[in-house]
């Protein structure tokens, strides 16, 4: 992924509404998380420190994980990018 300005998406994240998992969910998440970033990472698929700055502000703000790939495509089309 390219370069996200973080704090412009968490903004918009903040305004959205959508169920946003508990404090014991998003810990699971971030289990689940490091587990995939571990499979990427031995397939030769290294995620950049802000792929990874990125899920984790997702994860702070309550994203389910099976929304994350949406509401990333969302934002990046709002921006205007393909």
């Amino acid at each position: 992924m390219g370069d996200v300005d973080l704090i412009k998406m968490q903004t918009k994240i903040r305004s959205m509404t959508f169920e946003r998992g508990t404090p014991d969910q998003i810990a699971l998440w971030r289990d689940d998380l490091a587990e995939a970033r571990a499979n990427l990472v031995i397939e030769g698929l290294v995620p950049t420190a802000n792929d990874d700055e990125m899920f984790a502000m997702m994860l702070d703000e309550g994203v389910p994980p099976r929304l994350m790939p949406t509401l990333i495509l969302q934002l990046y089309l709002q921006d205007g990018r393909r």
